[in-house]
């Protein structure tokens, strides 16, 4: 009786234990098998606040819209920021990028707020030496860092993955749309090569005329990504040729594009505010 006891409790204590390891494992893989449906309240801001413009190549927010949902959108930026480093190194690449670049979108539209209804530009918002982009005003992953640290060190270097460019938006009418919808990792490629699509096709900022391509000064700042990104462009105007179809409708400008055989200049970049209107 007294083995069988033993048996017993020590039986009662194996199913304690792990009954409690249970509840105390790590969460990790767990929370990044499912992370792609933790969007659901970022995705219905976007799509209540943001539109395409007739042509589906830009789009406007509705700042004060954002403004009146404030609420609602403090509560997306607590949930990115409870996010654990831990977490996020169980995620899988596109995880990753997808909560970056939410994350990068959804603390812009609140740097915004801070000022808006009076500003004209994102420019105008930050220290002198800082700006709004240099600017530790939110935590992430544990620490407190600014949309370049997002941008610049998590970003650009660490998935070498140039189309990023036309998924982080800075409310500039010049910077490629922000999208009425929350990134995934499920649609991370579509939605990446859709945004070039739209970007480029966008003749307010790119477009060729007068016997030249005329391109967002992003290609300018950012050539080296395009160059040295994960997509196989050893040049710039592998970029371009890729995309001729969505550059122009002339077949003769098309076959130079593809040609690589057109010379190319930047166009000023617009830093107005991406703002529906007052």
């Amino acid at each position: 009786m007294k083995q069988n006891k033993l048996s017993f409790s020590t039986s009662r204590r194996t199913i304690i234990s792990v009954a409690l390891g249970a509840v105390f494992l790590p969460a990790t893989p767990v929370f990044a098998q499912t992370f792609d449906h933790n969007y659901a309240s970022w995705e219905a801001l976007l799509k209540k606040h943001v539109r395409w413009l007739p042509d589906n190549k830009q789009s406007r927010a509705n700042y004060k819209g954002f403004a009146a949902d404030r609420a609602e959108l403090t509560k997306v930026l607590e949930g990115f920021s409870a996010v654990t480093q831990a977490q996020f190194n169980g995620f899988s690449k596109d995880q990753q990028m997808a909560f970056l670049i939410n994350a990068y979108n959804a603390f812009t539209i609140e740097i915004i707020l801070s000022k808006y209804p009076d500003l004209k530009s994102i420019k105008e918002l930050g220290s002198f030496n800082r700006g709004p982009w240099r600017n530790e005003f939110f935590t992430l992953l544990g620490a407190k860092h600014s949309l370049d640290w997002i941008e610049h060190e998590q970003l650009r270097p660490k998935y070498a993955e140039p189309r990023v460019h036309v998924a982080v938006n800075c409310a500039s009418i010049g910077c490629p749309a922000l999208y009425p919808e929350a990134f995934t990792a499920t649609k991370m490629d579509a939605m990446l090569e859709d945004g070039m699509r739209r970007f480029l096709g966008d003749r307010t900022r790119n477009r060729y005329e007068g016997g030249k391509l005329q391109v967002s000064n992003i290609f300018k700042w950012f050539k080296e990504d395009f160059e040295k990104g994960n997509k196989g462009f050893a040049k710039l105007e592998d970029v371009f040729a890729k995309y001729a179809d969505v550059l122009t409708t002339d077949e003769t400008a098309r076959n130079q594009i593809k040609a690589k055989s057109v010379s190319i200049a930047h166009l000023d970049y617009d830093w107005s505010l991406n703002d529906t209107g007052r």
